[in-house]
């Protein structure tokens, strides 16, 4: 396992990070196999794991909590999020700070987190959703300062909205920021742009999220995939993204390298980028932890083979269903 520097934070985490959103708010969850690959991930070196309140309600919170206290001899990063007041993802432009972040909400939902980690501090707090409009605003401020004081809060992040890698920036410029969770993959590559830079030169740490687009970099999805009706996924994937997602997904078969698959090359792309901290893949199964955590041994792609995937960069706006 490869670790690198984690900007301001001076952290070193493992390049192959453990998203959580999976393990408590989709369909198929099994919570011995999740705890089994969760145990597995800690035993190929991973040490940074990225949850929410949202997950579940708590629930993923309470499943990271439960690991960490199974390993009290290794440093576990835990990241969280608190979830907008109004519960409503992604923000929007019209949405006030008010409606989504007051200050007692920030309060009430760290505490809550606190509780379901079981931890005295919590290592990366997140907001969940994020306009920029709100960077100048005193209230949020105000209590990220408090909440560092009292020391319940060790550093803070955001997770920037779907496709809006830029709603962020000048947020980054307060100083009260150590990371940044964005949407960076082989489809998603607008982040290069103006994120990437600046948190380089603010020494923001970047969590890569979303490495294969829901799926869709995976290789396994066709144009005849439904999933259940409570699972996210069936929101996401309407036939306007699904298929466009599987004719994207099939333009990059013939640039795989031989001895590679398509979700490995999704990972080794991003890992290629030195400016990129850590990728949180979602992982239910030990063989996809396995798999994933392999990918982390410092090989990155070919020059070629990147200003190859550099060509299949698709920028797009948000939309109702792109949540």
């Amino acid at each position: 396992m490869n670790y690198r520097r984690f900007g301001r934070t001076d952290w070193k985490v493992s390049e192959m990070g453990y998203g959580m959103w999976g393990l408590a708010g989709w369909t198929g969850s099994d919570i011995e196999e999740v705890n089994r690959s969760l145990d597995r991930s800690v035993e190929l070196g991973c040490n940074f794991f990225d949850t929410a309140w949202g997950y579940g309600a708590g629930k993923s919170e309470e499943i990271l909590g439960e690991l960490l206290k199974r390993n009290p001899e290794k440093r576990l990063y835990a990241a969280t999020k608190i979830p907008p007041k109004n519960f409503k993802w992604p923000s929007k432009p019209d949405y006030t700070l008010s409606e989504c972040f007051p200050a007692e909400h920030i309060i009430e939902y760290t505490e809550k987190s606190l509780k379901n980690l079981k931890v005295e501090q919590i290592d990366l707090q997140q907001f969940h959703v994020w306009e920029d409009a709100w960077a100048d605003q005193d209230d949020w401020k105000e209590v990220v300062e408090k909440l560092t004081k009292e020391g319940k809060v060790a550093h803070w992040g955001i997770s920037v909205n779907r496709w809006e890698p830029d709603n962020v920036l000048q947020t980054l410029r307060t100083g009260l920021i150590s990371s940044v969770q964005v949407i960076y993959n082989i489809f998603d590559q607008a982040p290069e742009d103006n994120l990437f830079p600046l948190c380089k030169e603010l020494d923001v740490a970047v969590i890569a999220r979303v490495p294969f687009d829901e799926g869709t970099l995976t290789g396994n999805l066709t144009k005849d995939t439904t999933f259940p009706a409570d699972d996210w996924r069936s929101t996401y994937f309407v036939p306007e993204n699904l298929n466009a997602s599987v004719d994207h997904a099939e333009a990059l078969k013939p640039l795989i390298p031989e001895g590679m698959n398509l979700p490995e090359m999704a990972l080794r792309f991003i890992l290629s980028n030195p400016d990129v901290g850590t990728i949180i893949p979602g992982m239910r199964k030990i063989r996809n932890v396995e798999a994933n955590m392999a990918t982390a041994d410092g090989k990155g792609l070919s020059t070629e083979l990147l200003d190859e995937l550099k060509n299949h960069r698709w920028d797009r706006t948000p939309t109702e269903w792109s949540q």
